[in-house]
Formats: C-alpha cells, sequence, structure tokens
C-alpha cells in the first residue's frame, strides 16, 4: 500500500474529500490541513493551537498585566479576542514580533504577550510558527509519516507553511493542483488540471436578501424537482453568510429541503442553547419569576440540581408578581408553602438556586456547572471561554453547531471560502453587491498601518481572497452559474452591483409578486398560485374577513353572531363589575371577547419603570383600604385626628412597599419609592378631604359586596361581602369594591365615594355616567340601597384627587341615575341577544386590550362602518351621547 497526502483547506472540502475517498474505496490516504500536516510529521501527541487553547492563554497573559499601552485594556471585553485575531494574522504572516519590537510599545507589549502565551499552553500545543519549525526538524520522516503530498482546492497558502514546503519539496514529491494564487515561488509541481468550460452566468436582482433566499430555494427546488441536478451538485454562497443565515434557517425548516449548513447554524436555534440562553438571561438581567420559569423549564430533569425538583414546585405563587428581587422570593415562596395542601416545600431545592443566581455574572461558571445539562454544558462553557461572562448574550450569539447532514447527499449553504476548496457544477452567489463581492479589508484595531505597514501584517487581505474565490467559484460551475443580488439592504438602503460582475450584463429583474414555476414550500404554492389558494379553508377565511372588513354593512366579521348565542347568554348571566358592564355598554364586541370566549391580554414581562393608570388607581385604593381597616373601629376613622391618620397611612404604605411586588410587578426600588410616596399623598387627600362627621359616624374602604363564593363573616362589617345587589328592573347581577362607604350612627344616611387618581375632566360636575365609562358611583349607590336596612338615604359622588385641592361631585339625583342605568344595562343585552357584537367607541382606544385583535387602522374602519352599526344599535347607542 502506498502511503499519500492530500492537503484541503475548509470543513466543506476536508468532509467532501472524506466522502470521495470512501466511495473510490481509496487506502492509503491521509487527508489533513497543512497545520495537521505540520503536526502528523512533527509525531508524538503535538498538535496545532486552537482557540479553546489560545483563548485562556491570552487570558492568563493579560491578567499579569505590566504593558506600556494595552495595560488600559487588558481587562476590556472584547482584548482577549481582538489579541487572538492580531496574533492570528502574525503567525499566518510569518513575522517575528521580537525582532519588530524595537521602538514600538505596542508590538513590545504583543510580543510580550506572545512569550507568556507561548510559555501558558499545554505540553504538546503549539502555535503555527512552533508547530512549523519543529516540523522542519522532522523532514526526514516525511516519505514515511507523509508519503507523496498533493496540495488539492488551496486558492492560496499564507507565509508560515512556505519554507516547510520548500524543504518537503526535496523529499518528497509534492504537487499543488489549481492554485487560485501567484505560485511561482511553490518549489514543487503545479498542475493546472483541464476541466470543463464554464457555463453561462446568468444575473438577477431581488428586492431584499430574504427575497435572494426566497428566489435561491426556489431555484435548488426547480434543479431537483426536474432532474437536472442532484442536491450535492448544488452549492449556493456567498462571502460572508450572517445576513442571509438567519431567513435560511427558517425557510428550509418550512420546506424540507436537503441543506447543509457548512458553517453550522446558531447555537440558539438548539434546545441546548435555549437552556444556556435562559440562564444567561437570569444572570445579566436579574431574577424575575418569568426568567425562572422559563430556566427550571429547561433545566428540570436535566439537570443535578433539580433533578428532585417536584413540577408543582410554583403551585401558589402569584402570576402577575414580577419578583425581581431575593427578597421577594423568599417571601413569596414563604406564602405560598404555607397556602399549600400538598405537603410539598420546594423551598430547599429551589432558594439555594436562585441565591446563587442573584449574584449575577460572576457566578456563571458555577450556575452552568449546576442547572444545564451535558451537551447544554458544554456549549456554556465555550461561551464563557470565548468572553467574560458579562458579554454571554454576544458569545452565545456567535457559537454555532453541526446540522448533522450530510454534504455529500445535500446541497450546501456556505460562505465563498469554503466553497473554494470544494467546488460545485451549480452554483448560486448571493451579495453581489459592491460592499460585499469583494469586502473590504478593515484595519487591525491592535496594530495599524502606522506601526506596521498593513502589507506586512495581512499580506493576503479579505479583499483579495473574495477577488481569487470568485473565479474558482464560477470557473468550476460547469453547469449553471447564477449571479445573485439584492437591490435594498434590509433597512431599505439602495445597493449598488458588484465590480466582479461582467461589465455589460443584463441582470433579470425578479420581482417579489412574480409566480415562479417551482415553488420552495407548500406556503409559497399557495402564494404563486391564488386559484389552489382559494380552495384552502383557513386563505378563504382570511380572504372573506379583509373583505368584510372593507365593506360599509355589518359582518360575521365585525361581531354579527346568531341570536340568543349561548355563549353571550352565559357571559350576560353572570355576576358582573364595573368593568364587565363598561365594555357591554362601550364596546360589546370586547365584552364578548372577554367574557363569552375568555380572551385576555397577555401581560408584559418586563420591569415597569412606572405603573399604568389601572395599577396607580388599584394601588391608591390599597393604601386607603388598609388605612382605614387600621383606624376601625379604634379610634374610629370619623374620630381619628390627622396626625393619627398619617400614622396608619404610613403603616399601611410600608406593608404595601412589601407585600405589592409578591403579586403584580413593581417598579425598580427607587421609583417604587418614589410611586409610593405619590400614591400615599392621594390617599392622603382622601382621607382628610372630609374634616367632620356626625357623632358616630363609621367608615368603610374597599368594601366588597355580591363576591360570591366570598363567605367570609361580616367581621364588623355593615354586609357579608357575598351579599347579592342586582340592578334594579333588570336581572343583572352586580359585584366591586366601594372605595369608600361613610353611614351615620343612626343608619338613616350614607355617603358613597368613587375616587379617581387622575386630574379632573372639563364639566365634571354633570358627569352622571359618563357615556358609559363612569359607572362606579351609580353602582355603588345601588349596593348600598339595597344592602343597609331601613333604605338610608344615598348621596353617592365622584373625587378626582389628581388636582391639588380634590373636590367631591355628587349625583344630582341618585334615582334617576339608577334608572338610566338600568334603562342602558337593558338595551345593551338587547343588542347582544340579538347577536348585534360590535365594536363600540372604547375599541380605537390606544389601550384597547383587543385592538390586535382588529383591523390595523380602528378609526378607519369605524369611520367605514358607523352608518352600519348605529343601525344595528338602534337606540342602544345613545348611552354614547348621555353625560
Amino acid at each position: 500500500m502506498k502511503l499519500r497526502t492530500v492537503v484541503v483547506e475548509g470543513p466543506l472540502a476536508f468532509r467532501t474529500r472524506r466522502i470521495a475517498a470512501a466511495q473510490r474505496a481509496e487506502s492509503g490516504l491521509q487527508i489533513l490541513t497543512l497545520p495537521l500536516l505540520a503536526a502528523r510529521l512533527t509525531g508524538g501527541f503535538i498538535r496545532p493551537a486552537r482557540s479553546q487553547d489560545l483563548d485562556p492563554a491570552i487570558h492568563a497573559a493579560l491578567a499579569a498585566g505590566g504593558f506600556a499601552e494595552l495595560e488600559r485594556v487588558r481587562q476590556l471585553p472584547g482584548t482577549t479576542r481582538s489579541i487572538a485575531w492580531t496574533l492570528a494574522k502574525v503567525w499566518q504572516a510569518d513575522l517575528a514580533l521580537e525582532r519588530l519590537a524595537q521602538g514600538s510599545a505596542r508590538l513590545a507589549d504583543l510580543a510580550e504577550i506572545e512569550r507568556r502565551v507561548r510559555a501558558n499552553l499545554a505540553a504538546g500545543v503549539l502555535t503555527p510558527r512552533d508547530l512549523r519549525d519543529a516540523a522542519l526538524k522532522r523532514v526526514a520522516h516525511a516519505p514515511a509519516t507523509l508519503g507523496a503530498i498533493e496540495i488539492d482546492g488551496l486558492t492560496a497558502i499564507t507565509p508560515v507553511w512556505r519554507p516547510l514546503l520548500a524543504l518537503l519539496a526535496k523529499t518528497v514529491p509534492l504537487t499543488w493542483r489549481n492554485p487560485g494564487a501567484d505560485a511561482s515561488w511553490f518549489p514543487g509541481q503545479v498542475v493546472t488540471g483541464d476541466r470543463a468550460s464554464a457555463a453561462d452566468m446568468s444575473i438577477v436582482t431581488c428586492a431584499n436578501p430574504r427575497a435572494e433566499v426566497v428566489e435561491a430555494l426556489r431555484w435548488m427546488r426547480e434543479l431537483i424537482a426536474s432532474g437536472r441536478a442532484r442536491p450535492e451538485e448544488i452549492a449556493i454562497c456567498a462571502t460572508a453568510t450572517e445576513e442571509w443565515d438567519e431567513d435560511f434557517l427558517v425557510l428550509v425548516a418550512d420546506a424540507g429541503l436537503p441543506l447543509h449548513f457548512s458553517h453550522g447554524v446558531p447555537v440558539l436555534a438548539s434546545r441546548e442553547g435555549q437552556a444556556c440562553a435562559a440562564l444567561a438571561d437570569v444572570l445579566l438581567n436579574g431574577l424575575s419569576q418569568d426568567r425562572i420559569r422559563r430556566l427550571f423549564g429547561h433545566a428540570a430533569g436535566r439537570s443535578r440540581a433539580l433533578a428532585d425538583l417536584p413540577a408543582t414546585w410554583s403551585y401558589g405563587l402569584q402570576p402577575g408578581a414580577a419578583l425581581f428581587e431575593l427578597d421577594q422570593w423568599r417571601r413569596a415562596l414563604d406564602e405560598a408553602t404555607g397556602r399549600r395542601t400538598d405537603g410539598v416545600d420546594p423551598r430547599p431545592i429551589v432558594m439555594p438556586i436562585l441565591e446563587l443566581l442573584a449574584l449575577g455574572a460572576e457566578a456563571g461558571a458555577r450556575a452552568g456547572a449546576m442547572l444545564l445539562s451535558t451537551a447544554a454544558r458544554a456549549l456554556w462553557t465555550e461561551a464563557l471561554r470565548r468572553a467574560p461572562a458579562e458579554a454571554l448574550e454576544f458569545s452565545l450569539q456567535d457559537l454555532r453547531l453541526p446540522d448533522g447532514r450530510d454534504p455529500g447527499a445535500s446541497a450546501v449553504w456556505c460562505p465563498a471560502s469554503h466553497l473554494a476548496g470544494a467546488p460545485r457544477p451549480w452554483v448560486r452567489l448571493l451579495g453581489m453587491t459592491s460592499r460585499s463581492w469583494p469586502r473590504r479589508a478593515a484595519e487591525d484595531p491592535l496594530i495599524p498601518a502606522h506601526i506596521l505597514p498593513r502589507h506586512m501584517l495581512d499580506p493576503d487581505p479579505v479583499t483579495e481572497q473574495d477577488r481569487r474565490v470568485f473565479p474558482v467559484i464560477t470557473g468550476h460551475a460547469t453547469r449553471g452559474c447564477v449571479l445573485s443580488r439584492s437591490r435594498r439592504n434590509a433597512q431599505g438602503g439602495q445597493l449598488s452591483a458588484s465590480p466582479l460582475i461582467p461589465q455589460g450584463a443584463s441582470p433579470q429583474i425578479l420581482k417579489r409578486a412574480r409566480i415562479p414555476q417551482h415553488a420552495f414550500s407548500e406556503a409559497d404554492r399557495l402564494l404563486a398560485r391564488p386559484d389552489e389558494a382559494a380552495a384552502s379553508p383557513a386563505l378563504a377565511a382570511a380572504n372573506l374577513c379583509w373583505r368584510d372588513w372593507r365593506r360599509p354593512a355589518v359582518t360575521a366579521h365585525d361581531g354579527q353572531v346568531r341570536a340568543d348565542h349561548p355563549q353571550i347568554a352565559r357571559a350576560i348571566g353572570e355576576i358582573q363589575s364595573a368593568t364587565s358592564l363598561r365594555l357591554m355598554l362601550r364596546d360589546p364586541l370586547a365584552f364578548v371577547w372577554r367574557y363569552a370566549l375568555g380572551w385576555r391580554a397577555v401581560p408584559e414581562d418586563d420591569q415597569p419603570l412606572t405603573l399604568d393608570a389601572r395599577a396607580y388607581g388599584e394601588l391608591v385604593h390599597e393604601l386607603l383600604r388598609r388605612t382605614v381597616d387600621a383606624l376601625e373601629p379604634v379610634p374610629g376613622y370619623a374620630r381619628s385626628s390627622r396626625q393619627e391618620i398619617e400614622a396608619a397611612l404610613a403603616a399601611s404604605t410600608e406593608a404595601v412597599r412589601l407585600h405589592w411586588p409578591l403579586e403584580r410587578s413593581a417598579p425598580p426600588a427607587l421609583l417604587w419609592q418614589h410611586t409610593l410616596a405619590a400614591a400615599a399623598q392621594l390617599a392622603l387627600k382622601a382621607l382628610t378631604l372630609d374634616e367632620t362627621f356626625q357623632p358616630g359616624t363609621r367608615s368603610w374602604t374597599e368594601l366588597a359586596f355580591g363576591q360570591a363564593g366570598d363567605s367570609a363573616a361580616a367581621q364588623d362589617l355593615p354586609w357579608r361581602p357575598d351579599a347579592a345587589v342586582t340592578i334594579p328592573g333588570t336581572e343583572v347581577r352586580i359585584r366591586g369594591s366601594i372605595d369608600r362607604l361613610d353611614l351615620t350612627g343612626d343608619g338613616r344616611a350614607v355617603r358613597v365615594s368613587d375616587y379617581k387618581t387622575g386630574a379632573e375632566p372639563r364639566r365634571a360636575d354633570e358627569i352622571v355616567l359618563g357615556r358609559g365609562a363612569e359607572l362606579q358611583r351609580v353602582i355603588y349607590a345601588i349596593a348600598a340601597r339595597q344592602l343597609l336596612p331601613d333604605s338610608p338615604r344615598v348621596i353617592a359622588r365622584l373625587v378626582f384627587l389628581g388636582d391639588e385641592e380634590p373636590k367631591p361631585y355628587r349625583l344630582p339625583d341618585v334615582d334617576q341615575a339608577i334608572a338610566e342605568l338600568a334603562a342602558h344595562v337593558t338595551a345593551a343585552i338587547g343588542v347582544l341577544r340579538a347577536g348585534h357584537a360590535l365594536p363600540g367607541p372604547d375599541a380605537q382606544e390606544e389601550h384597547n386590550d383587543f385592538r390586535i385583535a382588529l383591523p390595523a387602522s380602528p378609526t378607519t374602519y369605524l369611520q367605514m362602518k358607523n352608518a352600519a352599526f348605529m343601525q344595528a344599535f338602534g337606540a342602544f347607542a345613545r348611552i354614547w351621547s348621555c353625560r
């Protein structure tokens, strides 16, 4: 058996050549890269240094300090990577930094770093120059270890390996097939193989990079479906793949095409990558219930620390609680465990993990070892090796995994440098614009041109590499070659054609709306064939919806349903609140979505900087409730001095500060303190608004009524919380909590107050129902009249606390207001039972929770439909003009 060695470059060439050797049953063949060839010749356990070896060595070299110019930047997150890039250029250019360092502090620093790196590397791990020098001493063994050497597919050979090749040429046969660069220096035989003439180039332009991906996949599908090409004969490439990777990843999965990513797929597209991302999210952004649930969902059952975590560990935690602080987690878990009846206590498992995660990025290594599976832990270790833990967000994005496809049975999507080493007969080049083909060479950040001439540091710049691989790739495209470029980038900027495109060529303009001969996926096929798409029930329904929204008539897609629909009847029959009645009166369609269908808006996950208006109002009401409860029955709110009220309010504020974040999201600590202070000021206004009371007057805040299922004893309350209340003249039951109720000692008069945290609107004294938006006052009056004995006189008032001097506004005629509310609710129920669940004026509000389910422009939509809607609503629409 005759030994021979083939030298290739790049992962695609390496795997392709191995597959070819296996298919031809070749024996005695070694397939190596130039660094591996030098290591094989050197023998023993010698191997070339990889990034996994160099990064820790560079980090240790920087940690020692003592630099003249690099001292200030040695601890920055990107310094290790920058030095690795610079040293790689220095080694490939075969430069001796120690000789060049005379008179340059920057080069002296880099020379010292290089010396430390070489000393820090493990035994048997060598830098390219050291590996080359070691191989030179073993050239005499080349016939036995390497045999005849054939360099195949390398477009250029860097200076560091040229001395070794010069010596090898004197010892063994040395051949370079099809060099892409000047080979006059090459000491062996240069062979330019005869190959078929390249196919004619076709040039196409697409709208943007995504459209380029779509057209490339259509082209690939057409070649395979027509039988003109096998998958392993097809290649799609670009100088740098990042701009197209995401689109290829998504669209190929949808199309089911055999496409191999030679440069790997992003780690974050895998389950293990998502587990790493979940852990990084917690360490970098802090604790939160959403982040911890996501992390535990990935880690439970796959890590040692969570092996015994029960599936019900989170039972009892309030879903709305953000839990951004470790202390909040501790108190929330204590309360949740106290409420559990199954005897499960997750705290011994969860709390030590939370304490570790609360340390942040500095606990990255320990957290990864504790919470990640074996595969995810390997990715995590690699990410930490590449950059500090503080930069995990970026290092995880850069990591890639093999896609698991066989390049011998798949088309390939790859960088142009990979394809140059293993060209294919069918090729499509993407991104043929002036900024990509060729790319511009950038100056090295650590050794700029004024320190060392660029041609010395980078004798083969990326611009020349791109120019060199272009004729190699296109020259081997003997069956077909397509040059594709975008007319605009992803941001909409115009792009010009590459100078490598043949002059005078007329491009074919591919429009996004064109009908292709071969669609790459089912969705693409339906988009190109309207008649076939019309047969799809889902698309037919979507098309009908779009057309119905543009018709000036009431349709099923506007909310028209059959009369007496059981789901609507069920929603109407439930106990109503002020919120549900407002939706019923102001937006019947939203009422159906929320209470008949059970739709709910997804809460925001991010920590809010401020509370929204609804949450802020609930915060003020909670302060009022706690303060009055603390004053009743002794000394009694009506008899309390201002100092006693302020003391009770301060205690309530502290209790809310601690308890609120356990149930719902709260702003960061400093903003939360400011928000509480502002809410306490409003609460104090409400509590001190009435300075005089009749003797014996009792007061309650947040006084519940109609709360079905709340059978708690009426502890010093005027009625039971589950006492039923019905709107007079209807069968509609209502529930709620009265902001404040004052009852005289003799029980003959009662005053109910509705507090608003906003500023006083115009003409506030004229508000009765507020066009259906201000119902609480009237509902409170109904509850007080029905639940208190002896039918006391009811005063119902509205108080706007946002003004400097709050002024209460009484209902001028409580009986008339109750009668109007009953009439409007009856009309709304009639409209809903008739099947007219149509949008109302609240549908176009900016903060409408259901706006996403409406047309993109609700205002335009409602204007178009207004006449038809008003006719369907009939007399019910009068509520929107009543003050």
